[in-house]
């Protein structure tokens, strides 16, 4: 294949609803043979869309893409309440006031929603309580209080309204749960809701619209589309091309001087870099660049 087991990147993959980001995980290992693969952020089963896959050392290059925003195109049946606030959970309440909601008091309430910098997140969540995630908590009977935490809702769009679901667009910050976007709403309008449907659209400059399905991994030609070098993957981050001096001193893991050109802010990260490959992930400090993370020369 184009990809080989040596090969570091990111492969942009579009999950289908079924299995869990797991899966996708255990399916890239098998196809590259490789046990180094990891993701950037779990989808639920139910869930579709875009994942970021690292493979080899660019797993090292997880922290550094956790922070995008993340774009959604989502689904909530207003009139139902869940216990896990989607469409796997129990129903635990219904309200037939939906039937006698229109489009313009729905946006309304997104508007509302969208103006809102903090959220409660759900109790079936990864979300730790005392070390422990809630949800297993919640399944052992356990009664499970989490406090609100700070989101921002970027963009939160109707984009159809036909009774009782709800399609929205949604860009928000890393954190944020759908899910109780998905209740929140429901709860504004009166009559409650869970999410039905959930679709990533994109993380930060990555798009659903640029990766491949499960199937591709086994085809070298629809593969190589969506595998990002891990120089790609940094494209956020300032960086700076090192001389053949510095490069040396870097893979070394020694400091080398920071140029005047770009301007970069102290204890920031910088990709670090020499005719296209990504060499280290250096800190900023005063006029220098301590490497945190070296990429050796095979």
């Amino acid at each position: 294949m184009t990809q080989s087991t040596r090969d570091d990147g990111l492969i942009l993959l579009d999950k289908p609803v079924g299995p869990t980001s797991h899966d996708v995980v255990a399916r890239v290992r098998r196809t590259l043979g490789t046990r180094r693969v990891g993701h950037t952020g779990t989808l639920d089963p139910f869930a579709s869309g875009l994942l970021l896959i690292c493979v080899n050392r660019a797993t090292r290059l997880v922290e550094y893409l956790h922070g995008f925003a993340k774009e959604y195109v989502a689904v909530a049946e207003l009139g139902r309440v869940t216990d896990t606030l989607d469409p796997e959970g129990e129903v635990v309440a219904t309200h037939r006031g939906w039937a006698e909601l229109e489009a313009d008091g729905i946006a309304t309430a997104l508007e509302e929603l969208a103006a809102r910098r903090s959220q409660l997140p759900p109790v079936f969540s990864a979300k730790k309580v005392a070390g422990e995630a809630a949800y297993r908590r919640v399944r052992r009977g356990e009664d499970v209080r989490l406090e609100p935490v700070p989101v921002t809702i970027h963009d939160l769009e109707l984009l159809r309204w036909a009774p009782p679901l709800l399609e929205f667009r949604a860009r928000v910050s890393t954190g944020t749960y759908i899910r109780a976007l998905a209740r929140d709403v429901g709860e504004i309008l009166g009559v409650g809701g869970h999410l039905r449907e959930l679709r990533r659209t994109g993380i930060g400059p990555f798009r659903v619209a640029d990766a491949v399905a499960l199937d591709a991994l086994d085809d070298p030609a629809r593969l190589a589309p969506a595998w990002v070098s891990p120089l790609e993957a940094l494209g956020h981050l300032p960086r700076v091309e090192l001389t053949a001096d510095e490069m040396q001193s870097v893979l070394a893991g020694r400091i080398v001087p920071a140029p005047e050109e770009p301007a970069l802010v102290h204890g920031d990260p910088v990709a670090l870099s020499s005719e296209g490959r990504l060499l280290a992930v250096a800190q900023a400090k005063e006029g220098a660049l301590q490497p945190r993370k070296v990429f050796p020369v095979d």
